[in-house]
């Protein structure tokens, strides 16, 4: 009898835990606050977020900031339940990893966008027209920024694709070669450092603002005025299920996309970032 009632204890206590939403941030908020919410990013690229997180928590939510070393991570750690929300990705990252992973999550908001960039080794060349026969450009490894980086040397001149309607380029795409050149595929967070050792690379901003390199340095950048750059907004994502029971989660959440969208916010964004990111309200 005692071994039975043990038992019930244990199951009991374990419910309790369960229902103060413990671990990665997947259940449901105390009430009473103050509200622990992670939010998950990439890079060192944020101060937006510190302050971000200063605005909040003058609303009662303590705010944690989850780096990611590179974009493979984030959406898996929200997922999970490892963190609450997260904000690094643009709308054609999140629809592709999306359908190639299953994952069951929705964007809320919409932040900036940052142009891509080809930024020169100086070492080796000072401009677009430099680039010749046998030269190297790195640029991203992710099937998304491959294909978008593949766009972006195509409006520079250097190589023509031939693409099935509505599909990413691949290398496999390429159709011709203006100038000759050899393109090498990299981690993101490495092509900073891969730079040194080509003529040129095409870098995600935040990388290449935590490499030192700025956008107003590059020798070429991405056109984020026409039909396309829809899909190149960058997003603060959460779990499908959040959205769908809505309640005291969504209203934290609303809260801090509320802070996001301040004149403060874009204002520092502005003079933070001297334009590699480009606030879209």
């Amino acid at each position: 009898m005692k071994k039975f009632i043990a038992v019930i204890l244990a199951l009991v206590l374990v419910l309790a835990l369960a229902a103060c939403g413990g671990g990665g941030g997947g259940g449901t908020a105390d009430t009473d606050g103050p509200h622990q919410l992670r939010v998950g990013l990439v890079g060192a690229f944020n101060a937006h977020w510190e302050l971000i997180q200063e605005m909040v928590a003058e609303e009662g939510i303590e705010l944690e900031l989850v780096f990611f070393a590179d974009f493979a991570m984030p959406n898996l750690a929200l997922d999970a339940g490892d963190i609450d929300l997260n904000a690094f990705q643009h709308k054609m990252f999140f629809f592709n990893d999306m359908a190639t992973n299953d994952y069951e999550l929705q964007y809320i908001a919409e932040t900036f966008i940052a142009p891509l960039n080809i930024f020169n080794n100086p070492d080796r060349i000072s401009s677009l027209e430099d680039i010749q026969d046998g030269h190297t450009i790195a640029i991203p490894s992710d099937p998304t920024n491959s294909g978008r980086a593949l766009r972006l040397l195509e409006a520079a001149g250097l190589l023509v694709l031939d693409v099935p309607d509505g599909a990413i380029p691949s290398v496999l795409d390429i159709a011709a070669y203006n100038v000759e050149i050899n393109i090498i595929e990299a981690e993101a967070g490495m092509l900073a450092n891969i730079l040194p050792d080509v003529e040129a690379a095409v870098i995600n901003n935040p990388h290449a603002f935590n490499g030192g390199l700025r956008a107003e340095d590059s020798i070429f950048v991405e056109d984020i005025t026409g039909e396309a750059a829809a899909n190149l907004i960058n997003i603060i994502a959460v779990r499908t299920a959040d959205v769908e029971a809505g309640g005291l989660r969504m209203e934290l959440f609303e809260i801090i996309v509320r802070a996001h969208h301040t004149d403060a916010v874009r204002q520092l964004m502005i003079e933070e970032y001297l334009g590699s990111l480009v606030p879209v309200w």
